[in-house]
């Protein structure tokens, strides 16, 4: 029988929650040395995108992607799964399919038996063998920390690509997940989350962004991302600031987890959070404390960005709706206007 461990112990801070701060990786990026050009890159890391593009020169791309965290659950096996549907979002977002993965893990072996890491492992498995790719292998480390994610390569049609920063003025902004799942995450890692709050966190978590490879189809959707660990203001900011558009989004038309207001009331929240409005505070409206904390709030396997233009609103929602996304999200929650003194106008 496998010896019962609490992951979260583990990490000082679990999910896309454990992302350093977006200032902090600025600076990163631009202190780095110039690297080789390749024409056949389409998306590099120069507008902050969801992963790598190569054009394989046959109408066809492939996407690549690395995304791992450190554990955001206690279960193992929920873990696995959560950290593989986070890293295949990655593909789903810039409209690509998920052919192949490799495991990308760290932990400390004197603290962790290998049965608690074949049950991450498994998780993980489960997931990808639900969209049929194989975990075709990976490589694993010792780790103070533990850390668990995938390698992922996809393809997309050329012509079907994606992207963050080809929004356009006059389109409908639509978010598939409700947000709050850093807020519920803490409050799990501090003991302090229901039993009802932690189910619905993970039903969230485990909802596959896979309608990313079928809205890649639609000519209106001009634009796409997912939101994780910078928050909803974060990358919407990016989708602006790389489109030269700014959005306005409506607060009242954004979905939320349930019960956020009464671990906000603890001063429950993610440390990353106040990292996130740090670094966008100067591009948007000023908020007010539950817009902050939420808005700002890292999400760990979150929802699809879309940005439509109109004549697209009614299909994309209907899309939506017929692929399982829940009604109350399938409403756009804000619109993208022309460049003005602030990237994101909260009203």
């Amino acid at each position: 029988m496998t010896e019962k461990i609490n992951l979260t112990e583990f990490s000082k801070g679990g999910g896309c929650g454990c992302k350093i701060g977006p200032d902090d990786l600025q600076k990163i990026l631009s202190n780095l040395s110039t690297g080789i050009h390749s024409e056949k890159l389409i998306v590099g890391n120069k507008t902050n995108d969801d992963a790598a593009v190569y054009n394989l020169g046959n109408d066809y791309c492939l996407i690549s992607t690395t995304d791992f965290f450190t554990a955001i659950v206690d279960s193992p096996f929920e873990f696995g799964k959560i950290a593989a549907t986070n890293a295949l979002s990655d593909v789903y977002s810039m409209g690509g399919k998920p052919i192949l993965a490799l495991a990308v893990l760290g932990y400390p072996s004197e603290k962790i038996k290998p049965e608690t890491i074949s049950e991450i492992m498994n998780g993980a498995t489960g997931v990808c063998n639900q969209i049929n790719i194989p975990i075709a292998g990976g490589h694993t480390i010792e780790s103070a920390d533990l850390f668990f994610g995938l390698s992922v390569n996809g393809l997309v049609e050329l012509k079907h690509l994606k992207r963050n920063n080809t929004a356009k003025t006059g389109d409908y902004i639509f978010l598939t997940k409700p947000l709050g799942a850093g807020i519920l995450s803490a409050a799990l890692k501090r003991k302090q989350i229901t039993e009802d709050d932690y189910a619905k966190l993970l039903a969230s978590m485990l909802q596959l962004n896979s309608i990313g490879e079928i809205l890649s189809k639609e000519e209106s959707v001009n634009a796409m991302t997912d939101v994780t660990g910078f928050g909803l203001l974060g990358h919407l900011s990016e989708v602006c600031n790389g489109s030269n558009v700014s959005a306005e989004i409506n607060f009242s038309k954004i979905q939320f987890l349930t019960n956020l207001e009464q671990y906000l009331d603890k001063f429950i929240y993610p440390d990353i959070t106040t990292k996130n409005y740090a670094a966008i505070s100067a591009h948007v409206t000023d908020l007010d404390a539950k817009q902050l904390f939420t808005l700002c709030d890292p999400q760990t396997s979150g929802g699809l960005l879309i940005c439509v233009n109109e004549d697209g609103k009614e299909k994309i929602s209907s899309l939506l709706k017929l692929n399982g996304i829940a009604e109350e999200l399938c409403e756009p929650i804000g619109r993208v206007i022309s460049r003005s003194e602030k990237l994101i106008y909260v009203l």
